[in-house]
């Protein structure tokens, strides 16, 4: 089954060397293992867009985004058998957070895509 996880965080700034060392041996293994399809991070909001609709009206908005509390950082895309070995992955990915940022608040948020 395919997945995503993505990290949200009211953390403005950027993960320590130590966090993306660490990231970027987890990512890896899951890479050699199979399991990784894809992943990133993502700029701050100051560098991105919303376009949304309210009251039957389309516009786009330029960040930063007043409304702003948490902020997807990154994501990664992989396939495990069950919810249950996609949670794990989430837990040791989020445990390196914990591990080289202590201070550091966030949601690591998993779910299965639709469909086959």
């Amino acid at each position: 089954m395919r997945f995503m996880s993505f990290v949200t965080s009211a953390h403005a700034g950027p993960p320590t060397a130590e966090l993306i060392e660490a990231m970027n041996k987890l990512a890896d293994r899951e890479i050699r293992a199979g399991r990784m399809v894809d992943m990133g991070g993502l700029t701050p909001v100051a560098m991105g867009a919303q376009v949304r609709i309210a009251d039957g009206k389309l516009s786009v908005i330029d960040g930063p985004f007043v409304e702003t509390k948490e902020v997807i950082g990154g994501y990664a895309i992989m396939e495990f058998r069950n919810k249950e070995e996609a949670v794990a992955s989430a837990v040791e990915f989020m445990q390196l957070h914990k591990d080289f940022m202590p201070d550091w608040e966030g949601t690591c948020e998993v779910r299965a895509f639709a469909g086959p």
